[in-house]
């Protein structure tokens, strides 16, 4: 089934055809609604094209145009703006081939395999409102790039390996000198140590203060963090004990949040391939010896700026974060075909990003594999500033979902006894990822408690109250014997909400395109908005026109199907009342 605005672009490319143009068409919706529904731009290039008067080309081309059926008035506009009016039958046969089959307004037919790495939450470390984004992000990204037909392979990618988990250890043999791990013949006994997380994030801010603040403290971290990559018999069965106690928590939060994962790999895994990376990069000869480091020169002749060289093994023999980055990259190209692979991770990272990127291509690594780097802005609190707990720490994003459930549950319907939190929760959720993909990805936002939980505005509370209030009218006409069919009438508050659902594939490509979900988010809430106009102006189960009404509840249908595709789309979960 050809979707209708490519049917017209063919169209109107065949008739420039006929008049002696070749040139591709694209129509998008009026600047102009004043002039008509959807424009076309492209007389000007094609009379530059041609050395011809753009009015003559647009005169003729109307001419042709205004043959066609599906159109009720064709104009020119200034120097060659071509202007078109739908005819409300096919708005109609749009809406009712929606109603069919509501994927016909997203599916692209992009045949990709990507790659996404998001999450990157270190092990044994609290998850923080800052950890939010890059899952958030990424998750709605996976879910956009599935919508248009791509294949997606998702990877949280753990911070688990590196000199914090030395700085871990080191604090547990301090207060625990006598286990099994630190013994020189450990070797590989279960052992009676019941480490908690609620242990590990009383651990890990005092580890790395410690060795932050002491030299010493410092160095012998460092040397554990190297017998720890080196496989340690009794550091590395302590580190398998962190690592699953922290990652078990970990995904309880992220399940809380809708957000999921086809691997959960982490940097150790990425190192496991280091060896066969160094050899490879080694039989490039482009590694050199620098102040006792390992590097990869990495700076082009048109840099503007400063590039710094990719690290590859410190000067004490550790294996960079960059390096393991690269062997990420190593692993992922050789055991999956890739067309792209993205990171969602914040912004300030891009240096990093780009040091890897280069030394991937300069040692083609990868050839014919895209990376992407789609950094984000921060988060803070409403007065602008990070959010913070009352005693000035980082809060922790289980908190955050607790203060936002609390706003949430206090403005629940009453009547509402059975699972009240439980539905709190699903709405706090909702409000906290909305409001967290309206923005556009770059950008830096405050996040207002009260503001975003409010029903009445640009809000995740906001959209899910509307939706169930679709489902509760469907619902309701469907105990009546009165079910959705077929829509035969547009009146002006219709044809609002045909022309939006219309305009929906074009938003859905510049998203995936843009890498960002701030256009749907904003489109969610404006089809959301039309639909509430068009409800308050009709009453549907009371009116007497049976082929009007049943007209009335199919647009419910399509409008309530299409909010649920949107909102699964941003990873929001919709309670059944609230």
């Amino acid at each position: 089934m050809i979707y209708k605005i490519n049917y017209l672009e063919n169209k109107i490319k065949e008739s420039l055809k006929s008049l002696g143009y070749e040139t591709d068409v694209t129509i998008s919706p009026s600047k102009m609604p004043e002039l008509g529904d959807y424009q076309f731009n492209g007389i000007m290039p094609l009379a530059k094209k041609y050395h011809e008067n753009p009015i003559n080309i647009a005169n003729k081309l109307i001419e042709l145009i205004k043959e066609y059926p599906e159109i009720k008035d064709a104009n020119v506009a200034g120097p060659g703006f071509i202007n078109l009016t739908f005819n409300n039958s096919f708005l109609i046969d749009f809406l009712n081939e929606s109603n069919e089959n509501i994927d016909i307004n997203y599916n692209q037919n992009i045949n990709k395999t990507i790659f996404l790495d998001y999450g990157g939450p270190n092990v044994a470390k609290v998850l923080h409102v800052g950890h939010l984004r890059s899952a958030n992000i990424g998750e709605a990204l996976k879910r956009l790039c599935n919508s248009v037909g791509c294949n997606t392979i998702s990877d949280v990618h753990l911070g688990d390996w590196g000199r914090p988990m030395g700085m871990v250890i080191l604090e547990i043999k301090n207060r625990y000198p006598l286990l099994p791990y630190f013994k020189e013949d450990y070797n590989g006994e279960e052992v009676d140590f019941n480490l908690t997380n609620d242990d590990l994030l009383e651990l890990y801010p005092i580890a790395t203060t410690k060795a932050k603040e002491n030299a010493e403290i410092m160095e012998e971290a460092r040397k554990i963090n190297y017998d720890l990559q080196n496989k340690h018999p009794g550091y590395f069965a302590l580190w398998q004990k962190i690592v699953e106690v922290s990652v078990n928590e970990i995904k309880k939060l992220y399940k809380d949040l809708n957000i999921s994962f086809d691997l959960w790999e982490g940097e150790y895994d990425s190192s496991l391939y280091m060896d066969e990376l160094l050899e490879y990069l080694y039989s490039k000869n482009i590694i050199r010896e620098s102040e006792g480091a390992k590097i990869i020169d990495i700076k082009e002749d048109n840099d503007n700026k400063e590039m710094p060289p990719l690290i590859m093994i410190k000067s004490n023999g550790a294996i960079s974060y960059e390096a393991t980055d690269l062997a990420a990259i190593w692993e992922r190209v050789h055991k999956f075909n890739l067309n792209e692979i993205w990171y969602m991770t914040d912004k300030r990272q891009e240096l990093h990003f780009n040091q890897v990127f280069r030394a991937a291509q300069k040692s083609a690594i990868v050839d014919k594999t895209k990376l992407v780097f789609n950094g984000y802005g921060t988060m803070n609190g409403a007065d602008g500033k990070p959010f913070k707990t009352r005693d000035g720490g980082v809060m922790p994003l289980a908190n955050l979902i607790d203060m936002v459930t609390i706003e949430c549950e206090k403005r629940l319907n009453p009547g509402i006894t059975e699972n009240r939190h439980d539905i709190a929760k699903t709405i706090a959720i909702a409000a906290i990822k909305y409001a967290d993909l309206l923005p556009y990805r770059t950008t830096d936002y405050n996040f207002d408690i009260e503001k975003f939980t409010d029903l009445n505005g640009k809000t995740g509370t906001y959209l899910l109250y509307s939706t169930i209030r679709m489902k509760s009218l469907l619902n309701k006409a469907q105990s009546l014997n009165i079910y959705p069919h077929k829509i035969t009438n547009l009146n002006s508050f219709e044809r609002k909400i045909a022309l939006a659902m219309l305009d929906l594939k074009r938003i859905i490509k510049r998203s995936f395109d843009n890498c960002s979900l701030n256009e749907i988010c904003e489109y969610l809430y404006k089809i959301t908005n039309l639909y509430n106009n068009f409800y308050s102006e009709n009453h549907i189960l009371t009116e007497n026109n049976k082929d009007l009404q049943i007209s009335m509840l199919t647009l419910t249908k399509i409008i309530y199907d299409n909010n649920c595709k949107l909102l699964d789309i941003l990873g929001i979960n919709i309670p059944e009342k609230m």
